[in-house]
């Protein structure tokens, strides 16, 4: 068995990464295959990407089209179930709510929710909380949500000096979790969607592009991926990197060119 981390940032534009100082994302670049031209979906929006992200749907199939949980008529197993289904230990770590819903019952080990995304130190608190428990937490498949930049984004506006002063925040963040992941452990970064003035939701490439980073066994280093990457080919990547086999009915696909060449 194997274990892997996938670390959402809300809200986060590709070219925020190259506006402010952010040595830990520079690292995790260094250490692994990366692009700043993943896409969103539409609508353009947390919780019906966050959805896609889990289920590999889109949010006609999943339903979830506002910020309001509406339940599948056709229930598809997300990753987290079937990370639980295959044995894994699962962890959740977020400080926005409506993500409650994003696996079925029972098949959480571990769950932890702040109501802190509008604390500029919300994300630093709760990596601060995860690093430890994902630390121990091997052969498993843990996730961690930032919703702070989101926030920025929405009161200050996308780009402006405080929304990049809370990517440097969070980049600080990340670190955290970083240093306490094992050796051996899969790590993809990467946001929902992104933003314009102080909002999003629309087709404009500041609202669908986002970074995608993922470092790990077997994946190349300092890479940039040139092939077409979104929303739903996260599942799928994550679900090769634990060793389980995707659900039939999910949409994307592994994104074959992260891994390294045999030797």
């Amino acid at each position: 068995m194997s274990s892997a981390v996938l670390v959402l940032i809300d809200g986060l534009r590709p070219d925020a990464l190259s506006a402010v100082d952010c040595p830990n994302f520079d690292t995790l670049r260094a250490r692994g295959a990366w692009t700043l031209q993943a896409t969103s979906l539409m609508p353009s929006i947390t919780l019906p990407c966050i959805t896609s992200i889990f289920h590999s749907l889109p949010p006609e199939r999943h339903r979830v089209l506002t910020n309001d949980w509406v339940a599948m008529a056709h229930p598809v197993p997300g990753l987290i179930d079937l990370a639980h289904e295959d044995g894994l230990r699962t962890a959740s770590f977020y400080n926005w709510e409506p993500l409650r819903d994003l696996s079925r019952p029972k098949s959480l080990s571990l769950s932890t929710f702040r109501a802190n995304s509008h604390d500029p130190e919300g994300d630093q608190i709760l990596a601060d909380e995860a690093a430890p428990l994902i630390r121990t937490d091997e052969n498993g498949f843990s996730f961690v949500y930032f919703g702070t930049v989101d926030v920025a984004g929405h009161a200050y506006g996308w780009m402006s000096d405080e929304y990049l002063a809370q990517l440097a925040r969070v980049d600080g963040a990340l670190g955290t979790l970083l240093s306490a992941l094992p050796a051996e452990t899969a790590v993809l970064v990467q946001a929902d969607h992104g933003g314009h003035d102080h909002a999003h939701g629309t087709e404009a490439p500041e609202d669908m592009l986002i970074p995608w980073i993922i470092a790990g066994p077997g994946i190349r280093r300092g890479y940039e991926i040139q092939s077409p990457v979104n929303l739903l080919d996260t599942a799928p990547t994550l679900a090769r990197a634990l060793g389980i086999a995707p659900h039939p009915e999910w949409e994307g696909k592994p994104v074959e060119e992260i891994l390294a060449p045999s030797e």
